[in-house]
């Protein structure tokens, strides 16, 4: 069936995608693109990605924008929603997906590696979502999806610091859906499981003691977007404060 912007549910709307340079964050690009949202690609220095995730959805004649920002760092991440707002009007969907998730022996691990992981999963949600819920209130209508993960719930080998953030992110979600449940706003998190495909240099191979789920394969970034996608629509408008497990029966909850 063809689409145009008046059937496709998110037209009208504006997503912005943290980590959007490639996996899931360039999967979730593509998939909000094609229901209609314009979305902004946020990356810290893959910029050269981000292009080319960019090139292709308005060559799908979607709209997009390249954000370039530390999502640490609170005054880039004020700038790039100002940017945002200045280029669209407002901002109506957040997804925190950018993280780190290499590992190191807990005896091992310095505060520094433990700040930079938690910096950048949880601090840089925090900040991303305190900017972009302002936004979300005077459009009376919002959706933040935070990226939390299988690990913290099976545990996972010399990965201590990740699995504590993204705890922590799974707390922001239930915090963010209670407080704005009646403003028009959800806020989910998706756990993914195994995810196959090329990975960054810093996360290294899968955990030592990851194991390959139920289903027989690992899942693709398209998967996780899937998910993200659902809870973006108007279908998922009664669903708040969730934590959605993608993870091929690894997890059962």
């Amino acid at each position: 069936m063809t689409t145009t912007s008046e059937t496709r549910p998110l037209a009208g709307r504006v997503a912005l995608i943290t980590g959007a340079a490639r996996r899931s964050g360039r999967a979730t690009a593509l998939a909000l693109a094609a229901d209609g949202a314009a979305v902004v690609l946020n990356v810290r220095s893959s910029r050269d990605d981000a292009e080319a995730n960019k090139r292709e959805i308005e060559a799908q004649g979607g709209e997009a924008m390249v954000a370039v920002a530390d999502i640490t760092d609170e005054a880039q991440v004020k700038g790039m929603m100002e940017s945002v707002v200045d280029r669209f009007g407002g901002l109506h969907i957040l997804v925190n997906n950018a993280a780190d998730r290499r590992q190191v022996r807990f005896e091992e691990m310095s505060y520094a590696d433990w700040r930079h992981i938690t910096g950048i999963v949880l601090d840089g949600s925090f900040l991303c979502s305190r900017y972009a819920v302002p936004h979300m209130l005077q459009a009376g209508w919002g959706r933040i999806i935070n990226l939390s993960g299988i690990g913290h719930h099976v545990g996972f080998l010399h990965r201590a610091h990740v699995h504590a953030a993204k705890a922590g992110i799974e707390g922001l979600t239930r915090g963010l859906a209670i407080e704005y449940a009646d403003k028009g706003i959800t806020a989910n998190a998706v756990a993914p499981g195994r995810i196959g495909g090329p990975r960054s240099k810093s996360a290294g191979k899968s955990a030592p003691n990851a194991t390959t789920p139920p289903v027989g394969y690992e899942g693709a970034p398209e998967d996780i977007a899937a998910a993200i996608r659902y809870l973006c629509s108007p279908d998922a408008r009664f669903v708040t404060g969730q934590t959605i497990h993608v993870n091929g029966g690894q997890f059962l909850t």
